[in-house]
């Protein structure tokens, strides 16, 4: 309790003089969410990309989200400064462009596939109905999931452009902030966690199980592969193939809604 109370006092004299050894303290106070954070993020890259240099991108994260807060907003730091650090990270890895061309390609199809397939027959594709859509056999199509899933940033936290605009979302907020979003987005927010909700809900039970465990219940994917009694590498797949499904129905949503006048 005292020391809830001294980051508090903490937070009230930096937001009352900006000063930089006060703000120095605040990022060694909440360091070890860079760490968790470039591990969660970590954990779905290849091997040869390097957690410290996660944590390096994470870490400007965490300073911009403490330069922004306002502590008397009715939402929790770390739940705030979560979300700009992952921003961060993957900011810096697309800047980088490590995943290839073709994957990301492949990646599009598959999401656009789904998403034809979902308002055509008003309900989640099965992946014969996907890899016929494609033009490829399923085993084809479990080779490309298995591609992206070791490749590719295929997560919640990719980012969602509400309404055609410019401001981005990531869609990761929107189901870990139990206390409010921010006001600036509160609108867009709440337009995506409508559409998300929606679009999780109408999962195949096996990919919404893996949703929920590893976003909701913060279980790694080998945890997950234990839970449901398959490997590692076959939770990956679920997990992107769960992600691409959400993703196709959120530009659905996106696409269908009313234009601007």
């Amino acid at each position: 309790m005292a020391v809830a109370s001294e980051t508090h006092a903490l937070w009230h004299e930096y937001r009352k003089t900006k000063d930089r050894a006060l703000r120095d303290r605040l990022i060694l106070t909440y360091a070890p969410l860079v760490k968790f954070v470039a591990g969660r993020v970590g954990s779905n890259l290849p091997s040869h990309v390097d957690e410290q240099d996660l944590v390096s991108y994470g870490l400007l994260g965490l300073i911009g989200a403490i330069e922004r807060f306002d502590p008397e907003r009715e939402i929790k730091f770390e739940t705030y400064a979560m979300a700009r650090i992952r921003g961060a990270i993957i900011d810096e890895l697309r800047s980088l462009d490590w995943v290839p061309r073709s994957v990301r390609t492949r990646a599009r199809q598959i999401e656009r596939a789904i998403a034809a397939l979902e308002k055509e027959h008003m309900r989640a594709p099965t992946d014969e109905e996907i890899a016929k859509k494609l033009g490829v056999s399923p085993e084809d199509l479990e080779e490309s999931l298995h591609e992206i899933s070791r490749t590719s940033v295929a997560a919640l936290d990719e980012l969602w452009s509400p309404s055609g605009s410019g401001d981005q979302i990531a869609l990761i907020d929107t189901i870990e902030d139990e206390t409010g979003p921010d006001p600036e987005i509160s609108l867009e927010q709440t337009e995506v966690k409508e559409a998300l909700a929606e679009a999780i809900s109408g999962l195949p039970e096996r990919e919404k199980l893996v949703v929920t465990l590893y976003y909701y219940e913060e279980l790694t994917l080998r945890e997950i592969g234990e839970v449901l009694g398959v490997t590692e590498s076959r939770v990956s797949q679920l997990h992107t193939k769960a992600i691409l499904r959400l993703k196709a129905h959120i530009a659905g949503a996106q696409a269908s809604q009313p234009a601007e006048t």
